[in-house]
């Protein structure tokens, strides 16, 4: 995960927001290189300053739906290595799936936080350093969500108990050292159960990001 300071384009349309995440942010020891409040500035303003990361929130004027979202999903398409944290304002987990769904080889330094979580400041520090360094996060809040249906389609129907925990807790961002310990079993024994989750899902090696496209069918598929 990146810890050194990250070159940040911020869009947020709310200027007390924005002004409040540019004093937090450059608290955090980052540079905020331009912060825009709409689609348009957002664009210019990364194809200005080449940043290492853009934050922008999901709904941005003119139309306050998803217009912040569509720009991180485009951006994203033209520039697959730009680092992309997306804001909410609430609970969507169809915008999860729409930002993680559409860049299907590429969806490391991918983020999706629920802006009640940049008050939790350690939290959202640690974000920001994921997804700049590489990381995927998933808001657990989403996730929750996500998973409150127990339900699972024939995808995972083959997967067992233990592997859809694992599964769950990569989808809470865990790696193979922290669900090691979260449940009580050897690294070993965390990466056997990986690797039979990817070839339950038919996730070969030349797919790319296993790791992320195994978390994203679960998500779909909960």
């Amino acid at each position: 995960m990146s810890r050194s300071p990250v070159r940040i384009v911020l869009a947020e349309d709310s200027l007390l927001i924005r002004e409040g995440l540019t004093g937090l942010l450059t608290r955090l020891g980052h540079e905020v290189v331009a912060a825009v409040a709409n689609v348009e500035g957002l664009v210019s303003a990364v194809d200005e300053h080449r940043p290492d990361l853009v934050i922008t929130d999901v709904r941005m004027p003119p139309g306050y739906s998803d217009e912040g979202l569509r720009a991180a999903v485009s951006l994203r398409r033209e520039n697959p290595d730009l680092a992309v944290l997306v804001l909410s304002q609430y609970v969507a987990t169809a915008y999860t799936v729409e930002l993680f769904g559409n860049t299907r080889t590429s969806a490391a330094s991918l983020g999706y936080l629920l802006k009640d979580r940049i008050g939790e400041v350690g939290e959202f520090a640690e974000a920001i350093s994921r997804v700049a360094g590489g990381g995927m996060v998933i808001d657990p809040e989403v996730v929750r969500q996500m998973m409150s249906d127990r339900r699972k389609q024939q995808s995972l129907a083959a997967l067992t108990a233990r592997e859809l925990e694992v599964l769950g807790l990569m989808a809470r961002g865990g790696t193979n050292t922290m669900i090691s310990r979260q449940l009580h079993i050897s690294e070993a024994g965390v990466a056997k159960h990986v690797g039979n989750i990817f070839h339950k899902l038919g996730l070969n090696a030349d797919d790319g990001h296993r790791r992320v496209l195994a978390v994203l069918t679960y998500l779909r598929d909960s």
